[in-house]
């Protein structure tokens, strides 16, 4: 073999990773060996039993968060995929119907950037919700007729009428209510959670993911992915973990046909440990992750089976749900596991539920949307009241975005759609340090413009950050040379109004 005029060549990969290491990767890499010996310190365990999770405490988190006494410990955020249109639903404008079919005013949308779907459209007119909506709680708050059951919770929500992005097609406004940023790779806020504040189960994913099931077939259903709830730049270990609603609920976690517990056991515990002679030579901190997600998938053999086996519960939660709670994947059976997770210590719950995306036939396809997960939501709320659980559990409904109030297509007396709109939307938080029986914001008389109190998508992010006790302004990460926020660069406010 010929040498190098320095020296031999590495014998193995490792060696040449070694000696390509830059002066910053190796303080880098310095500074986790030195974070892991003195959490092992801190929890009595040496390096290699807190890095292969053999035995260790259910924490995790960063020194120092949170920042001042949390309100919040979890969360179960219910993203109603597709965008709910907020003036069939809780932006009640009662003096459109005399505005039916008339050109919405340019002065209203002064020039706004329109999507491709009705931007060649000669005409604007407007159409006037053809649902009813009734006063209720102490406050006289409009809920619409799709949602009886949202309806007798108004005195325990927060409604927020004033949301507003800058986004105006579904994937970049998913991804900026969810990761902070239209462009996707970045933490969701669920990992950013999890990275801030740790685990308070070991036996279970500190971020967990359900897809609810729609049932109308002509919903217009825009599809998700694994990216929404991605840990981005932070450790993979942040990541949510999406449980299925048939079969095994997490793929791969269950033994082979024929590899009995021992032995996977065994097998687990050699990679084990030639995992922890990767890591001590490299240090790379993926490497600790593998180990200890090899041991939380082993454990979920366990928890996972406990978890989904709803028979111990008792025939008032089917009462409370609703008998779609007993069929796995619909939306009620979501909350009711979402309750479940964060009752075993889950610190945070994603539910998606699709087909919102009323383009058309709406008058047909909302009222069966708003059923799909109406009882299911008020369910959930009075469960963790119920539980004594609501004050410290924020739960959030909403959307991406809202819906113009202007027809998209033909406009009938029954039947119209409507186009994507960032200017405004609403959706509604309970729990957790969250002021209830509130209505926050207001928009103009066709629920196009803000005119008072307006939240956008940062503060959002903001105030559910505050809640956990998290200034968002010091919670960073760096990452290219940046100290990363959920919040972005730009200016954002916690939205004290909305705070209990």
């Amino acid at each position: 073999m010929s040498e190098h005029r320095f020296g031999s060549l590495p014998a193995h990969p490792e060696d040449e990773a070694v000696l390509a290491e830059t002066r910053r990767q190796f303080f880098g890499r310095g500074a986790r060996g030195l974070g892991l010996a003195a959490l092992a310190s801190l929890v009595g365990e040496s390096p290699v039993g807190a890095a292969t999770g053999k035995d260790a405490p259910a924490a995790g988190g960063l020194s120092g968060l949170p920042h001042f006494a949390p309100k919040a410990k979890r969360a179960i955020y219910l993203h109603m995929v597709g965008a709910p249109p907020q003036m069939e639903l809780f932006d009640y404008k009662p003096k459109l119907k005399e505005w039916f079919d008339k050109d919405l005013p340019d002065s209203i949308r002064m020039g706004q950037r329109l999507t491709t779907m009705t931007s060649n459209q000669t005409r604007f007119p407007i159409a006037p919700s053809i649902f009813k909506f009734q006063q209720t709680g102490g406050n006289g708050t409009w809920v619409s007729e799709l949602l009886p059951y949202t309806a007798r919770m108004v005195d325990d929500i927060a409604i927020v009428r004033s949301l507003h992005t800058e986004a105006i097609n579904h994937e970049p406004a998913i991804t900026f209510i969810q990761t902070g940023s239209m462009v996707a790779g970045r933490p969701c806020m669920g990992a950013w959670i999890a990275y801030g504040l740790g685990s308070t189960n070991r036996d279970l994913p500190t971020f967990v993911v359900l897809n609810a099931m729609h049932t109308h077939p002509k919903a217009n259903v825009q599809a998700i992915s694994a990216r929404l709830w991605s840990a981005g730049f932070l450790s993979g270990e942040y990541a949510g973990v999406a449980l299925r609603s048939g079969g095994d609920p997490v793929l791969y976690i269950n033994n082979p046909e024929g590899v009995p517990p021992p032995m996977r056991r065994r097998m687990l515990d050699a990679l084990g440990e030639l995992n922890q002679i990767c890591y001590e030579k490299l240090g790379d901190p993926e490497t600790r992750v593998r180990i200890e997600q090899y041991e939380m998938a082993f454990r979920m053999q366990s928890s996972v089976p406990e978890l989904t086996d709803l028979s111990s519960e008792p025939e008032t939660t089917y009462k409370l749900y609703g008998d779609d709670a007993k069929t796995g994947g619909t939306f009620a059976h979501s909350c009711l596991l979402a309750r479940r997770l964060v009752e075993r210590g889950v610190r945070f719950v994603q539910i998606y539920h699709r087909g919102w995306d009323v383009h058309g036939l709406l008058p047909e396809v909302l009222p069966s949307q708003c059923k799909d997960v109406d009882q299911g939501s008020w369910a959930l709320v009075q469960d963790l009241k119920a539980r004594g659980m609501l004050d410290d559990t924020v739960v959030i409904w909403g959307g991406e975005f809202g819906r113009t109030i202007y027809s998209q297509g033909k406009l009938t007396a029954t039947d119209y759609g409507r186009d994507h709109h960032p200017r405004c939307f609403s959706l509604w938080m309970a729990g957790g340090g969250v002021k209830p029986g509130l209505v926050y914001g207001e928009t103009d008389e066709f629920s196009y413009n803000i005119v008072k109190d307006p939240v956008h998508v940062r503060d959002f992010q903001a105030t559910i950050l505050h809640v956990f006790g998290i200034d968002h302004e010091k919670f960073t990460f760096k990452y290219q040379g940046l100290d990363q926020k959920l919040t972005g660069v730009e200016k954002a406010s916690v939205v004290k109004g909305l705070l209990a």
